[in-house]
């Protein structure tokens, strides 16, 4: 869906790449909103997000498979990128946060918070994929 010729979707592609964090918006049963912040790495087709079970994330998407995903930035909210999707929770899925490139993105910031890739993903057991159906 991005076409890296054109500038804003190849700003758009490193955003994804080299951004440590996006928001993650999905929809309670109920219609209220939910929003958080979440890790992710980008294969160039689907973000791949980890999430600790049954957490209130897990549910919605349960619910309702769509959501949206925004990437800020520290400029006055002049370089925001918002991505509409579809959520998939893959049951045998061998994506773990000890994927290589995982661990590459997000080494820091686990042992950060006294976590290594292994306990990380016992922790974070459940994959979310979404796939981008909208940028803006």
């Amino acid at each position: 869906m991005l076409d890296l010729s054109k500038p804003q979707d190849a700003h758009t592609e490193q955003r994804l790449r080299e951004d440590k964090v996006l928001w993650l918006g999905s929809v309670r049963p109920d219609g209220r909103p939910h929003l958080v912040p979440v890790w992710f790495l980008w294969d160039g087709a689907t973000i791949l997000i980890f999430s600790v079970p049954e957490q209130q994330k897990i549910r919605n998407i349960r619910h309702n498979p769509n959501v949206i995903l925004a990437l800020d930035d520290t400029e006055d909210g002049e370089d925001v990128i918002t991505i509409e999707g579809t959520a998939a929770l893959p049951v045998d899925s061998v994506a773990t946060t000890e994927l290589p490139e995982y661990v590459a993105k997000y080494d820091k910031m686990m042992r950060d918070i006294n976590l290594d890739p292994r306990k990380m993903a016992n922790l974070y057991s459940q994959a979310i994929r979404v796939t981008p159906t909208r940028f803006i």
